[in-house]
């Protein structure tokens, strides 16, 4: 990734790992979705040569959807 951080695509993969209510099929499909925006992403940057914005402008914390909710 551009900014040499792990992107929270893989944290998400990770957090679904110690689901184990998540089940299975709910895991394969949260993680291939995850690995399906890490191409995405690698994409965005072989033709705009920075990060997509969503990892960008990514912040620790509550988004501002959620907080405004």
């Amino acid at each position: 990734m551009q900014n040499e951080l792990e992107p929270p695509f893989h944290l998400v993969q990770d957090v679904v790992d110690r689901l184990p209510a998540v089940g299975r099929q709910g895991a394969y499909i949260v993680k291939q979705m995850m690995e399906d925006k890490l191409i995405e992403h690698t994409h965005y940057i072989d033709k705009h040569g920075e990060d997509m914005p969503e990892i960008r402008n990514w912040k620790w914390g509550i988004s501002n959807e959620r907080a405004s909710a």
